[in-house]
């Protein structure tokens, strides 16, 4: 596939997305760079913003198999995972899939579910595979989660591992509407449900094309340099106990990758780099308490963070120097 031909069919999935997900583009377009760069999504906001229509709609876009995991407090792993069932009949056993096997999974609301089901996604997240009873089951290609949670203040929600929130590529905020565009949305949805008329703009085996595409991307040395100056600065920064780690890192780059295609390009510019960076990162970092009681959280420390780093000059002529 030509990169043109791979920019018209994402410049349509974001346009379908948006007949239903009215205002929220940029929003949009960050959960299309995730997808592209195979990426896990979590979407943070307070209830009835569209975090679950997004994700729906996104899956109605590509096809593809599709699983919905409803996260409550007595969720067992098994019901992530699958389980293993024995038949009478016949003597023997047989796996019964978890809705995790599926290409795009929904887990919604996945801070209501108790650490312990927590933990069934990490091998699932970082390495494509499930484990049951010893048997190790892999995944469908390409395999996304896109998850919402609401905020921590809300009744009967638990916090998310740093080790599981360092998996997700994307933290999301949808936030509520323009007026004019809740206006726009009540029209669009007063006599008909514009997801029951979506069908998907492409394969999931062109988004798979468009993956591989994504990593020769080219990123040069000096953008390397300054992602990594980030990362080494925030790992010092007095307001914070975490900062980036290595995987934020390589998510970063690979975030700025993806945007850089989806904008046309075959290489990363500043810009990239600058527009993927508080999603990518902002959940990567931990504020000391004393920090989150000031009102400073992981968003307010990477925007710190990049106004007072130097930001490689890009020269059409001359390539990139610092």
């Amino acid at each position: 596939m030509r990169h043109d031909q791979a920019c018209d069919l994402l410049e349509r999935l974001v346009s379908r997305v948006d007949t239903v997900i009215v205002g929220k583009k940029k929003e949009i377009e960050l959960a299309v760079v995730a997808m592209l760069y195979g990426g896990h999504i979590l979407l943070e906001d307070v209830p009835g913003v569209g975090k679950t229509m997004l994700v729906r709609t996104l899956a109605a876009c590509l096809g593809g198999t599709f699983g919905r995991i409803q996260f409550t407090s007595d969720l067992m792993p098994s019901d992530v995972t699958g389980v293993t069932v024995y038949h009478n009949h016949n003597g023997q056993f047989q796996f019964r899939p978890g809705p995790i096997l599926a290409n795009i999974v929904l887990a919604d609301e996945i801070n209501r579910a108790a650490p312990r089901t927590q933990s069934a996604l990490l091998e699932a997240m970082e390495e494509r595979k499930v484990t049951v009873d010893g048997v190790t089951h892999p995944l469908p290609k390409p395999f996304l989660i896109l998850a919402t949670q609401n905020p921590l203040e809300y009744e009967g929600t638990y916090r998310l591992p740093e080790a599981q929130l360092d998996r997700f590529l994307m933290r999301i905020t949808l936030g509520y509407p323009q007026p004019d565009h809740e206006v726009e949305m009540l029209g669009r949805f007063q006599e008909s449900r514009p997801i029951e008329e979506l069908k998907p703009v492409m394969l999931l085996e062109e988004m798979s094309l468009m993956q591989r595409q994504v990593r020769t991307v080219f990123v040069d040395e000096v953008i390397k340099k300054y992602m990594v100056e980030v990362a080494q600065v925030s790992r010092r920064h007095p307001k914070t106990i975490l900062g980036i780690s290595p995987r934020g890192t390589l998510a970063w780059m690979g975030a700025s990758q993806a945007m850089a295609y989806i904008k046309g390009r075959m290489y990363v510019i500043p810009d990239d780099v600058k527009a993927v960076a508080e999603a990518v990162l902002s959940h990567r970092i931990v504020p000391k308490t004393e920090s989150r009681i000031s009102g400073i959280y992981g968003g307010d420390v990477i925007t710190e963070l990049l106004n007072q780093t130097q930001v490689p000059i890009f020269s059409r002529a001359k390539g990139l120097s610092s």
